[in-house]
């Protein structure tokens, strides 16, 4: 399963819900990265070099609060995912109770898997950690080898991050700073190359700019708006602080520029 799949997969965490299967959005309503993406570095290039030279670079971050939050940011689950912006937003998140943006997370669920598998099977990347020993955080079962391009973990972070910038506009840019350290965060991990990472901003960025604006879903958004301005409301609901200086460090210190 890619990452965008394990993300979108919203349905699961809510079964008691009180609402009838989503309609999901049909793949045509999302752009073919395909065409819209730049192709991958070809070996040699200039680029190959720069990706290569951040790849090994960050290995030395094994054993650091960074690579720890690398490890976090490997996972997918929906819920888990969500709660991730809890820094950005200075309250904890909590998917459960927000029954509407689930159903957003499935409706956006066929389209952006199916156009981010066919981009990452149109160019089939070697990932970086391939033919080496050096280390990643995390396993390598589950990892396609050869799917490197764009990062899906990347397209379903930030995607994430603008459906949610777009739902709390007030917290915009903080939400979007921490959307593009989960995407550093593969760079991190050592499962995929600075290139994928950034192709992976665009990626998403491309999918959700047309799912978001789909009539079909306009009144499942405002819905979900809803619930998050309420989970804002209520009180005793502050983030980790010691994850939040983590967090606030990696955007600091971005990885993408590692030497």
């Amino acid at each position: 399963m890619s990452g965008v799949a394990a993300v979108l997969l919203a349905g699961s965490v809510s079964a008691g819900a009180a609402f009838a299967a989503p309609q999901p959005l049909p793949d045509s309503a999302a752009p073919d990265a395909r065409i819209v993406l730049p192709p991958p570095p070809v070996p040699g290039s200039a680029a190959q070099q720069d990706d290569d030279r951040v790849f090994h670079a960050t290995r030395a971050l094994k054993g650091t609060p960074r690579w720890d939050l690398a490890v976090r940011d490997a996972d997918l689950e929906p819920a888990h995912l969500v709660a991730d912006f809890s820094c950005a937003v200075g309250h904890t998140l909590d998917l459960t109770k927000a029954p509407h943006l689930q159903t957003v997370l499935a409706r956006l669920e066929p389209a952006t898997i199916h156009r981010t598998s066919e981009v990452k099977d149109f160019w089939h990347r070697t990932r970086p950690f391939v033919g080496t020993s050096l280390p990643i955080c995390t396993p390598f079962k589950g990892l396609g080898l050869h799917s490197s391009y764009p990062s899906g973990h990347t397209t379903a972070g930030f995607g994430m991050a603008l459906l949610l910038a777009h739902l709390m506009p007030e917290h915009a840019t903080a939400i979007l700073q921490r959307g593009r350290v989960f995407g550093e965060s593969r760079v991190v991990c050592g499962v995929h190359w600075k290139s994928d990472v950034q192709a992976g901003y665009l990626n998403a960025s491309t999918e959700m700019d047309t799912l978001l604006a789909d009539p079909a879903i306009q009144d499942d958004l405002a819905a979900a708006k809803q619930e998050l301005e309420a989970q804002l409301a209520t009180p005793n609901g502050a983030p980790d602080a010691g994850e939040c200086k983590v967090e606030a460090d990696a955007a600091a210190h971005s990885v993408l520029s590692a030497q």
